[in-house]
């Protein structure tokens, strides 16, 4: 599921998929609101991770428990990179995803930190609702990937797309900031 912050990294946007999975309203989760939504043992962590990458303006990834509506908790991971506009280049904030961790494997302990962020595929229970979300999904993994087979020269042209998908939800959110999906005209809450 996608989501933006703003420069000091609180939330300003986070895909429909949150509600149904934590059952919070997505206007309810803006600003620190979706931490109410983490299990209260990790939400120091991802204060501390995001207030460092707002402050050095740089990618970061996390891993946390999340409560689901149902009551049971989840392991997610989520990550983001930065987003810069006019004038001048200026930080906007980030722009990342957030996907539930399968099950299984080594116990896990919440942690993050700052360095490349290289999302995973989108699960089933968290695939985007809507095509802006699809579309920055799939832009923030090429992002995390671009640099393993030498194609750094791609990233200024990526970053940029990365930057008007983030516009165009903006765009969608001025429009109806109540409404969970705008697609084709038609608001869907």
């Amino acid at each position: 599921m996608i989501f933006m912050t703003d420069a000091t990294g609180a939330l300003t946007y986070v895909s429909p998929e949150w509600h149904r999975l934590t059952g919070q309203a997505s206007r309810d989760a803006v600003g620190q609101g979706w931490f109410e939504r983490l299990h209260s043992e990790d939400g120091a962590v991802l204060r501390a991770v995001i207030k460092e990458a707002a402050q050095a303006q740089a990618e970061f990834t996390v891993r946390f428990r999340l409560s689901c509506e149902d009551g049971a908790s989840i392991w997610a991971t989520a990550g983001a990179v930065p987003s810069y506009g006019p004038p001048d280049h200026t930080f906007l904030g980030f722009l990342g995803s957030i996907t539930d961790i399968p099950p299984g494997g080594e116990p896990m302990q919440a942690q993050g930190g700052l360095g490349r962020f290289v999302p995973p595929p989108p699960s089933p229970a968290m695939a985007p609702a809507s095509t802006l979300d699809l579309v920055a999904d799939h832009l923030l993994i090429a992002h995390g990937l671009i640099e393993e087979d030498g194609g750094k020269a791609a990233l200024a042209p990526l970053r940029e797309a990365l930057f008007r998908v983030a516009q165009a939800i903006a765009r969608r959110m001025a429009i109806s900031p109540d409404a969970s999906v705008i697609e084709d005209g038609e608001t869907v809450h």
